[in-house]
């Protein structure tokens, strides 16, 4: 039997994910014969740490390439160079959730804008964005905001696009670089870029969407660090869209929202399936694999006896 290959996984709190779990199911289903390995880094780490992490993958032949969470935009910025090339959607988002080990070569690709089309058409109706008057607000603009805009932005959702698509970060450099991305696509969604100092700013966005409204927690706050992005007071649209991106933790933003579905007629997500949508690009891409729909169906199946009760 030829010898066990690894994937890497990159993150910040590897340990807590449900995939150390469910990837050993997978690798069973798919036949790979791989074991995965988590390697923790703090938010924001030296370029060093990322530099050290990118040599070992490259020094170790038995990595077959790795899936980055938090670090996309980072890890970019700090090992552009030991990249023998990026696809283009790395190339558009300036980070990578992907690599791929190819002869000793790195490949870096950016997965993200196709998993958030695919989960977006999960829970978006079809022709949702045909109304005038139907706006998207994120809050947060790290690597998960720039990936879902510029999917709706290059209209990879088969809902369409809003009107207006509104971004909120504690972080001027987060905005200023989403909004060099997004006047590089030329897109038709009329961008907005808001300095939050304090969930209260997030609440009044939020006051100001039209009924039928898209509102997504691409901050982290709930999952690895507590708290919410939006104050109790927070009033959603009616008729509106809820994503909440994390799948595990408090998520207190998704229980603010759950507390007034009924009310106001709120579709809510999770981020379950933007979870399993992006683990399995990037396992295709790494181990050279064709998933159809009957595919991710045994995948998703095989990983929801790991998945946590809200």
């Amino acid at each position: 039997m030829p010898s066990k290959t690894k994937l890497i996984f990159i993150g910040v709190s590897t340990g807590g994910s449900s995939i150390m779990k469910i990837f050993p199911k997978w690798s069973d289903i798919l036949g790979i014969n791989c074991d995965i390995v988590g390697i923790d880094l703090p938010l924001r780490a030296p370029a060093a740490s990322y530099r050290g992490v990118l040599q070992s993958i490259l020094d170790d032949p038995s990595v077959k390439g790795a899936l980055i969470t938090a670090h996309k935009i980072d890890l970019l910025q700090a090992c552009r160079d030991m990249f023998d090339r990026l696809d283009p959607y790395a190339e558009i988002c300036d980070e990578v959730s992907c690599l791929v080990k190819r002869e000793g070569r790195l490949r870096g690709f950016a997965k993200d804008p196709i998993s958030s089309a695919l989960a977006l058409d999960h829970f978006v109706p079809r022709g949702h964005w045909n109304q005038p008057d139907r706006d998207a607000l994120c809050l947060g603009a790290g690597g998960a905001a720039v990936a879902i805009s510029v999917c709706l932005a290059r209209a990879g959702s088969a809902a369409g696009y809003p009107r207006r698509f509104t971004l909120a970060d504690v972080l001027p450099d987060r905005l200023d670089s989403i909004r060099r991305i997004h006047e590089w696509l030329s897109s038709p969604i009329q961008f907005e870029y808001h300095l939050s100092r304090s969930a209260a700013d997030n609440d009044a966005l939020l006051h100001g969407l039209p009924a039928g409204s898209l509102v997504i927690n691409a901050t982290g706050l709930g999952k690895d660090r507590p708290g919410s992005p939006l104050t109790d007071a927070a009033h959603f649209p009616q008729h509106g869209l809820v994503w909440e991106l994390n799948y595990r933790g408090q998520r207190d933003f998704l229980r603010g929202a759950a507390a007034q579905a009924d009310a106001l007629d709120l579709t809510i997500e999770d981020g379950w399936m933007y979870f399993l949508r992006g683990w399995t690009e990037v396992i295709a891409e790494i181990f050279d694999l064709q998933l159809d729909q009957d595919a991710f169906d045994q995948l998703s199946a095989a990983a929801a006896e790991f998945r946590r009760p809200s």
